[in-house]
């Protein structure tokens, strides 16, 4: 998946505090998980998050310049509450609306170990 630009992600993932987890425990529930589509060669999914949440979300995980999240690492769309199989790699935020973000794996993605 070398075609990410990870300059736009944390260096290292950042993990949530306690209290940054409390905050965000409310909007989970509406968290909405697009179906599946695919191409040749990856499968995708978007992910909507409630607009509110962006705002409690912390400011490590935003990306100034460009008004959206950070492409997030696993561990931090995992505290964020984003629930979904292995394998699923945030690579873009959609910039007119920043609060649906984009999910891509490969095709018959295999878990480590399985």
């Amino acid at each position: 998946m070398a075609d990410l630009d990870y300059s736009r992600r944390n260096k290292v993932p950042r993990p949530l505090s306690d209290s940054e987890k409390a905050r965000l425990e409310e909007f989970i529930d509406s968290i909405h998980y697009s179906a599946r589509y695919n191409d040749n060669e990856y499968e995708y999914r978007h992910v909507q998050l409630p607009k509110n949440m962006l705002k409690v979300i912390p400011k490590e995980y935003q990306d100034p310049s460009k008004g959206t999240l950070k492409l997030l690492w696993e561990e931090e769309w995992r505290a964020l509450g984003i629930t979904q199989s292995l394998g699923w790699e945030h690579y873009e935020v959609h910039e007119p609306e920043p609060h649906i973000l984009l999910f891509k794996r490969p095709i018959n993605y295999v878990p480590p170990g399985q």
